[in-house]
């Protein structure tokens, strides 16, 4: 597989960290082009470019960018594509009126943008220091599961299959419309679940259950 990540940062890194692990060709990419990216690719060992390249490289594409940066993404080269989502919502950096009053999901405004694509949310649960060090192979008692949504059967599929490639299980937790529940500050987000414990909390999840910022400091999972 070809996977195009259009960011270049902490997460953009981890996870083309591990899919290169799994034997995945990965590009990364940023809006600066890509001789700004010739030291991570030579820590990683990772191709480089141009978002647009990174887009047209990928057979699934990580959109790692800031969610206000989300006009960045170029919906005409990711037209046919799964474009996985980890994007999430900090009013700080800008406030999005469809998303404070819960009109949309995080991935729904991305699909809005991308609507010939196949967005699936998907790595926004997990914090970035995280990502490396949590990644199990299949079978591991200890493996931690993440949450996905998407409108499209066969993209979630895709998605499943990239997040069990790089160490994880997945729990669909359904449409796009269905990923309020694994947004921040909701119960599940950042605390390491199992598969079975994952999909009970999702769905206990209801609209008004909102916890307070870093709560996940404080929850118990499958590290105790």
């Amino acid at each position: 597989m070809n996977l195009g990540i259009i960011g270049a940062g902490h997460m953009a890194q981890a996870v083309g960290r591990l899919a290169l692990k799994a034997g995945h060709r990965v590009m990364a990419s940023n809006s600066r082009g890509p001789r700004s990216l010739l030291g991570l690719r030579e820590a990683l060992g990772c191709e480089v470019g141009s978002i647009r390249e990174a887009a047209a490289f990928g057979d699934v594409v990580f959109a790692a960018i800031p969610l206000q940066a989300y006009r960045a993404i170029p919906a005409a080269s990711l037209a046919g594509k799964v474009v996985l989502n980890p994007q999430n919502y900090f009013p700080h950096f800008g406030r999005i009126p469809e998303l404070e009053n819960g009109a949309l999901t995080t991935a729904e405004l991305l699909a809005r943008h991308l609507p010939q694509s196949h967005v699936v949310k998907a790595l926004n649960s997990i914090l970035v220091e995280d990502v490396v060090p949590d990644a199990r192979p299949g079978g591991a008692a200890d493996r931690r599961a993440l949450p996905i949504a998407g409108d499209d059967g066969e993209a979630k599929q895709t998605a499943i299959g990239v997040l069990n490639e790089i160490g994880y299980d997945a729990v669909d937790a359904g449409p796009l419309a269905e990923g309020w529940r694994f947004e921040r500050r909701r119960p599940v987000y950042c605390v390491p679940l199992d598969k079975a414990m994952l999909a009970q909390r999702l769905a206990a999840t209801t609209r008004d259950a909102v916890m307070p910022e870093g709560h996940w400091r404080y929850q118990t999972g499958i590290r105790g």
